[in-house]
């Protein structure tokens, strides 16, 4: 992720930004600094900090990638938790753990960072009610035949499917090929199923699809999985909204329980994040759960970008 900041104000209603005024600011942010020129950029994903005007809250955050807009990014938020806190956002960090309140589209979500003698750690986050939207669901997928998909919330809505209905593994299989799986399935939920969000119908959007090992039955080894979402991007993380929606569909399903922790690996790199379900909820009609995610993350550079009013390319450009 790349963390960026901007003087601008988070509304409560925050999912609805990115349908009004954010446009702008996304081509300015995520396409000025050309980042699309290196193909390695087309996969990153940009945080970009805000004032919010929730009095609780630490900081605001929008969530832009090579399409548009999230309403969640697990990963980033993690990355925001330690930034938070080494770079001053946070004025008295606390020891062993400082919270810091982060208000993302989706709602407000509790980070909290481990920090000893003056060094930043870990980072655990407490989602929003997450739940279960529908369980096997059937979608006609051109190519593959009739599919039976789970659909979740995690601070996004994701479709769930095991990567051996399409003959393929998350861990061994090419990327391109399980890119192709996961956007076939997508586009089928896309245009079959009617998603809608109790809160606000501007988080009833299906974000991606998710394909898993199919290990879904509690075990002490990590469960692997890949999330496809937005335009054909591939998440190098387990996917903290993902595993959020995971946990939430696999206890409405009956198959952890409450404070039962559970190991996510990314197909694609190995790296691992931790989930559980920590408190029962609801949201609207739909009984759900608050996630646990825990996982780490890393520095990797520092940069500044400017933008010349003269420069006929200022708004960037994208080469495939």
């Amino acid at each position: 992720s790349f963390l960026a900041s901007l003087p601008l104000t988070l509304p409560p209603s925050a999912a609805q930004a990115p349908t009004s005024k954010w446009p702008l600011v996304r081509k300015c942010a995520f396409y000025g600094p050309k980042m699309y020129e290196d193909q390695k950029y087309v996969n990153y994903l940009i945080a970009l900090l805000v004032r919010s005007e929730l009095a609780e809250a630490d900081l605001g955050v929008l969530f832009m990638h090579n399409e548009g807009y999230s309403t969640m990014c697990g990963h980033a938020v993690i990355a925001l938790g330690r930034f938070a806190v080494d770079y001053g956002l946070i004025k008295a960090p606390t020891s062993p753990e400082t919270q810091i309140n982060i208000h993302c589209p989706c709602g407000l979500v509790k980070a909290f960072t481990q920090y000893s003698n003056g060094k930043t750690g870990a980072v655990r986050f407490h989602s929003v009610p997450a739940f279960a939207f529908a369980t096997d669901v059937s979608v006609s997928v051109p190519g593959y035949g009739s599919i039976t998909v789970d659909i979740s919330y995690g601070g996004a809505l994701y479709a769930f499917v095991s990567s051996e209905k399409f003959g393929l593994d998350v861990n061994k299989s090419k990327t391109r090929d399980l890119v192709d799986a996961a956007t076939a399935v997508s586009d089928a939920v896309k245009s079959q199923v009617k998603l809608y969000h109790p809160v606000s119908e501007d988080l009833a959007f299906l974000y991606g699809t998710i394909l898993t090992d199919g290990k879904d039955a509690f075990s002490e080894e990590p469960t692997a999985n890949v999330c496809v979402f937005a335009d054909a991007q591939v998440d190098r993380s387990p996917t903290g909204s993902g595993v959020t929606a995971r946990i939430a569909l696999q206890y409405h399903k009956g198959l952890i329980g409450l404070n039962q922790t559970r190991s996510f690996k990314s197909g694609a790199t190995g790296s691992v994040f931790t989930g559980k379900a920590i408190e029962e909820t609801t949201c609207g009609d739909f009984r759900a759960v608050v996630v646990e995610v825990r996982g780490h993350a890393h520095y990797s550079g520092v940069a500044s970008f400017t933008q010349e009013s003269d420069d006929p390319l200022r708004g960037g450009f994208l080469l495939r």
